[in-house]
């Protein structure tokens, strides 16, 4: 196989996505070209062009203003931060602020800023189901109307909330040709048909009823809200890093987008898109997900490894070491009595088992009194301080900002208990944000096993250094990998057989100065 001129490297032409390839007929063998095949020529196989814009729904582009079916999901904790936020958001993609567990002050501060930085550039927030503090939940839709945050990412929901639903309806207004004018749309995490079904249908009839009464909506939102969906997006999460059901991808996508259509063709409402995330960190796993039908793609693991994240430099140079394998699973601080876990790096830390014993001395014991003399020396070293000062900074904390919880606390041991190792779960994500070194062993890494694939893929490469791992550029280039990728696949359908050398997307080396000039200026928004 050669490109236009004999013997010549046929990577660019294929790689030029702007521009339609043709495979032609060449003697013995093929030839590719960009140029359209003329008289005497014989047509073996073509493709058209396919720029990354071209991935995915162009409702999503144009749903949310951005250039690329593409979404930076938010990593708790302000990982996904302002910084994270605004660089994706300048460059015309959408990023989901980390609000989960986030003081009220720092939230509302953040969203201060993005609103003044981004004005109308497009960007979410994340809102994290809080079953056992709604107030959580009430203070983070209420920051978010204040400062006219027009999009929601909505984690972890396994039923929908009276604030969820009051954020969705307020937004909703009569549009010039009858239909729905929707102000604040929602992007729905998922791991199951359940959850899912439950944001493609409208808003429950009880909610909107309660939501009316205490006149949160209006008899006009609550008339349209019937009218919508509850989310306009959902995502399909499979094994991610953090909280994850560690579902197979091509397993659960595919359930839901069959839902997904059953629910628009019962009930004559809009197809909400369905995206998905979990293990998309290289152009073939992209590539791959928009294959099965996925309207957009979502990111986690190797947006904290970029510059850009909320998190501290060491944290972002074990990521760079990750293997695939080097993830295991721990307590969730959130969903701690209910034995929930998160996915976790376990490369150069000892969270994942530390946090892990914490859990079975809980599920063994009914308070810490119970516990013995070994156990509660050994859990005094996990800590890093005796029970009773733990204690008494958790009881302190629970004072000034969940009373409630600390009368539960004081009145039920084993709550108190749980209470006591939440205190280190907690933490154990702040020492690592803060890359205090004194607790690295206790560092609590979100990480899915997408972090290991893309350090294989850029291995060798200029993205290999996390020092040059930015954001947007991460997202140039794993988008315009897909493309690719998508491309080689059409002529693979096709019949064509490529050389080993054309068959992956093509990082830049080290040396090149700056990342920038690998990329193509990017198309607006279809």
């Amino acid at each position: 196989m050669t490109a236009d001129a004999p013997g010549t490297d046929p990577y660019p032409t294929l790689a030029d996505l702007e521009r339609p390839v043709f495979v032609l007929a060449d003697g013995g063998g093929v030839r590719l070209t960009a140029r359209p095949p003329g008289p005497g020529d014989t047509l073996l196989a073509a493709a058209p062009p396919l720029p990354p814009e071209r991935l995915g729904s162009a409702a999503f582009l144009t749903g949310h203003g951005v250039r690329a079916a593409y979404l930076a999901g938010a990593m708790a904790g302000g990982i996904a931060g302002t910084e994270l936020v605004t660089a994706l958001a300048r460059a015309g993609y959408l990023a989901s602020f980390g609000a989960a567990g986030l003081p009220e002050a720092r939230l509302d501060a953040a969203l201060c800023h993005l609103a003044d930085q981004l004005g109308e550039a497009p960007y979410a927030c994340n809102l994290i189901h809080t079953p056992g503090s709604p107030r959580h939940e009430r203070v983070c839709v209420d920051l978010c109307l204040r400062h006219r945050v027009r999009c929601l990412e909505a984690s972890a929901f396994l039923q929908l909330t009276p604030d969820l639903v009051r954020y969705r309806v307020t937004g909703l207004g009569p549009a010039g040709d009858g239909g729905v004018r929707v102000g604040h749309r929602v992007i729905a995490k998922v791991s199951h048909p359940r959850t899912a079904e439950m944001f493609l249908r409208p808003a429950p009839e009880p909610l909107l009823a309660g939501l009316l009464t205490s006149g949160a909506i209006t008899a006009e939102q609550a008339g349209l809200a019937r009218r919508v969906p509850v989310a306009d997006d959902v995502t399909v999460e499979a094994d991610s890093g953090g909280h994850t059901d560690g579902r197979q991808l091509t397993v659960l996508l595919p359930v839901v987008l069959a839902l997904r259509d059953r629910v628009a063709r019962d009930t004559g409402l809009p197809a909400v898109r369905v995206g998905a995330a979990g293990g998309i960190g290289t152009p073939s796993a992209a590539a791959a997900a928009f294959a099965l039908g996925a309207d957009y793609v979502v990111t986690g693991s190797v947006n904290q490894s970029c510059v850009e994240a909320g998190t501290h430099r060491s944290v972002k140079e074990l990521l760079a070491t990750a293997d695939f394998t080097d993830c295991a699973t721990a307590p969730a601080a959130d969903m701690f009595e209910q034995g929930v876990t998160v996915q976790v790096l376990s490369r150069g830390t000892l969270f994942a088992g530390r946090a892990s014993r914490l859990y079975r001395l809980y599920r063994d014991h009914d308070s810490l009194d119970s516990l013995g003399a070994d156990d509660r020396g050994r859990l005094e070293a996990v800590l890093g301080l005796p029970v009773a000062e733990v204690w008494r900074q958790t009881r302190d904390h629970l004072r000034a900002h969940d009373p409630e919880r600390l009368r539960r606390a004081e009145a039920d041991p084993k709550f108190r208990m749980a209470c006591v190792f939440r205190w280190y779960l907690a933490h154990a994500s702040r020492w690592a944000c803060a890359g205090e070194a004194a607790r690295r062993a206790d560092w609590q890494i979100w990480c899915g096993p997408a972090m290991g694939a893309f350090n294989a893929w850029t291995a060798g490469t200029l993205l290999a250094d996390p020092a040059r791992r930015h954001a947007a550029t991460v997202a140039a280039h794993l988008l315009r990998g897909a493309a690719y990728h998508t491309r080689v696949h059409q002529l693979r359908a096709a019949g064509l057989a490529l050389p080993a050398s054309c068959t992956t997307y093509r990082l830049p080396p080290p040396s090149r100065p700056r990342v920038a000039d690998a990329l193509p200026t990017p198309a607006p928004p279809r």
